[in-house]
């Protein structure tokens, strides 16, 4: 196996030019230290740490082709295609020293390996500032479209804070899905990739070359599966060149507010119940002896889809007109670094906290929440906010010495 294909394995394909320029192959790559890491341009701790591990992981023998870690041939699946692209790159070529513009793209594309990897897509091809990822495989998940977006909204945000010397970058971004063939092996060497066939890619980008600058787009198809977990801009329909009718297009804004994947993926009318009486019956009963003082605690575990979630709804329904208060913390996939994620955002929740809140905005409607709740102290204040991620200058004010009487 090439050394750029374990990379790409690995998620740090953007290391593939400092390998290649200095000569590193498996043997010496078992040798590596890390202060070898370092004068190889890796600054980041969390690459190093990978690649160490990875290294330490290596057999005696060199790895076998990265055919054995994906599925070997061609196969039928459903995908969604990103495609993403630095806006106003030719004018950037023009303006930046052949080096300089090296190292930009350099960081774009590792930006976009790190985000990819993330969200456990798979970068099928750097195309120079274009690059093409598939959602869904070689590994696939319920939620690959909402990966897909996820991702997006997280590359338009990562890569604005990128500079390319007077300027931020900014890129556009083409989500679609739909039925492909993928898999068969296209190129070799550093050139080899996953191809792909089907209309999807070529929709993708299409819908890249149509979105603004720091934009997401997405087709038909994606929005259906996305259900309300975002907010959109419908931009009504686009003629695409290869394709016989117009397609429907959406701009997605931002995450929705909606709390619950449950809620956000399914109508507001919900089928009827069916087959789970003596549930419902045992959940009553401790509903019951909750409001005779008697605390309780339910869990209700088992295999995704066998209906958990329908479950508390129906309970929700039932207690309807019945006095009580609900608090709802939901975890998530995409927040596994973050332990206390559920209550962050059933604060910002509460708060009022939207995306385009400057912190010192996001601090007044803490400040504004807390006194709701009587702990409107300095001290609260402060724990909350450091909880938040919010900068706490604008509210501390000096204390005045007291003159001697």
């Amino acid at each position: 196996m090439e050394i750029a294909g374990w990379l790409r394995q690995l998620g740090l394909g953007q290391y593939e030019p400092a390998f290649r320029e200095n000569d590193i192959d498996f043997d010496v790559l078992r040798s590596l230290t890390a202060d070898d890491l370092k004068d190889l341009g890796i600054a980041s701790i969390g690459h190093r740490r990978r690649l160490l591990d990875a290294i330490k992981a290596l057999p005696d023998t060199e790895p076998a082709s990265p055919t054995d870690a994906v599925p070997t041939g061609a196969e039928r699946r459903q995908l969604t295609v990103m495609f993403c692209d630095l806006a106003g790159s030719t004018a950037l070529s023009s303006r930046l020293d052949t080096e300089d513009l090296r190292e930009v793209i350099g960081a774009y594309h590792k930006v976009v390996a790190e985000v990819v990897a993330g969200f456990e897509g798979y970068v099928a091809k750097y195309m120079g500032d274009g690059v093409l990822v598939y959602f869904g495989y070689p590994r696939a998940h319920e939620d690959d479209a909402e990966r897909a977006v996820r991702a997006g909204l997280a590359l338009v945000e990562r890569i604005g804070r990128l500079e390319n010397g007077a300027d931020v970058l900014a890129s556009r971004i083409g989500v679609a899905t739909g039925l492909v063939v993928v898999g068969d092996l296209i190129g070799t060497g550093d050139a080899q990739e996953r191809g792909v066939v089907g209309e999807t890619p070529n929709l993708a980008a299409r819908l890249q070359a149509m979105a603004p600058e720091n934009g997401v787009i997405i087709a038909e198809v994606t929005r259906r599966l996305l259900g309300g977990l975002f907010e959109y801009r419908d931009l009504g329909t686009a003629e695409v060149k290869g394709l016989d009718a117009p397609v429907a297009v959406w701009q997605v804004l931002r995450p929705s507010t909606v709390e619950s994947r449950f809620e956000a993926l399914r109508s507001a009318s919900l089928s009827p119940l069916i087959g789970r009486d003596a549930e419902m019956e045992l959940l009553s009963r401790r509903w019951e002896r909750a409001k005779e003082g008697e605390g309780q605690i339910v869990l209700i575990s088992g295999e995704p889809g066998i209906g958990k979630s329908r479950l508390t709804a129906a309970l929700q329904e039932r207690l309807a007109g019945e006095p009580h208060v609900r608090l709802r913390y939901f975890c998530s996939p995409y927040h596994r670094d973050s332990a206390l994620f559920p209550f962050i955002s059933q604060l910002e929740a509460a708060g009022g906290f939207v995306r385009e809140d400057a912190p010192a905005a996001k601090l007044d409607k803490l400040a504004a929440l807390l006194s709701r709740s009587g702990e409107d102290g300095p001290q609260a204040l402060a724990i909350f906010a450091e909880l938040l991620g919010l900068p706490m200058r604008r509210h501390c004010r000096p204390t005045r010495a007291r003159s001697a009487s």
